[in-house]
């Protein structure tokens, strides 16, 4: 059967792509690895209507109401390729079963690459974090950090004594410019350049951080900007064009999220500069409603 849209990716933009679809009554399957982005997290927090709701109840409640439609499928596995045919796509996946389909969307996350400094890893989602519009209310009012990870670390820093008193690590890589500095200062940002060596507490709680130079500063909670990575090869293989975002490349689509690959479309973290839960699925929105026009057109 050719299916109208197959989706790789099942979490918050795919299945806000696949619901689009199928109220058109299109044919669609989503394949779901079950490996979010937002697997770390237990909450999540400013989507409309669902603040505080794990990532994995709001996924499993938009799986309910997207299969009573009975054009919609769900398959849980691995997509592990993907082939252009002449007719659309062809993905194969883990048990080695085959899905053709018209059109195809890519939501298939991003992969977080964190520094080499023990005791980040483990604590992340957690008390290790990245947007303070997600998870900062939640350490609010506590002693905070920002490691530096990349040149956009000083404006992160610059954010975060909105939550609670700040001290930026540069960790001698990444200090801050003559503005940047001064805009630190008044924002009340105690700049340290010595490097931390090792975050300390039982996680996932932070009790305080190591520096090179032998001291101990209390930090309840540290936000660090992680490079991302995509969590798969398709939209590469695909030769799909690509543009810098502000951690890493993120796939390039036009208004309607369709990449430079005629028929195939991206949506959530792999195609936002910006990410969080809201931005994901307005962009799955957007991805459904471009693949539902552009099976219009055929």
């Amino acid at each position: 059967m050719l299916l109208d849209v197959i989706i790789i990716g099942g979490s918050f933009a795919g299945l806000s792509a696949a619901m689009q679809l199928v109220r058109g009554q299109r044919k669609v399957t989503v394949i779901d690895a079950a490996e979010p982005r937002n697997r770390f997290s237990d909450e999540s927090h400013g989507f409309f209507g669902l603040d505080g709701v794990s990532p994995f109840a709001i996924q499993q409640e938009a799986y309910r109401q997207l299969l009573k439609y009975p054009t919609a499928n769900l398959v849980k596995d691995k997509a592990v390729a993907v082939e252009k045919l002449a007719s659309g796509f062809r993905i194969t996946l883990a048990d080695g079963t085959h899905l053709d389909g018209k059109k195809l969307i890519l939501a298939t996350g991003l992969r977080d690459e964190l520094p080499n400094i023990p005791g980040l890893k483990e604590r992340w989602g957690a008390t290790v974090i990245h947007c303070p519009y997600c998870h900062g209310y939640e350490v609010r009012n506590q002693p905070l950090g920002v490691i530096a990870s990349g040149p956009l670390s000083a404006h992160q820093a610059g954010m975060i004594p909105d939550w609670g008193p700040t001290t930026y690590f540069t960790q001698g890589l990444y200090e801050p410019d003559e503005e940047q500095g001064a805009f630190l200062i008044k924002r009340g940002v105690t700049i340290e350049s010595t490097p931390v060596l090792e975050v300390l507490g039982r996680a996932p709680e932070i009790s305080s951080v190591y520096l090179a130079d032998g001291r101990t500063i209390r930090i309840a909670a540290i936000f660090i900007g992680p490079k991302t990575h995509m969590a798969s090869p398709f939209a590469e293989q695909l030769g799909c064009e690509f543009e810098e975002g502000p951690l890493g490349l993120v796939i390039k689509t036009d208004a309607l999220k369709q990449t430079s690959v005629e028929g195939v479309f991206a949506a959530g973290d792999v195609s936002n500069p910006m990410q969080n839960a809201t931005l994901a699925s307005a962009s799955g929105v957007m991805a459904g409603v471009g693949a539902h026009q552009s099976l219009m057109r055929d």
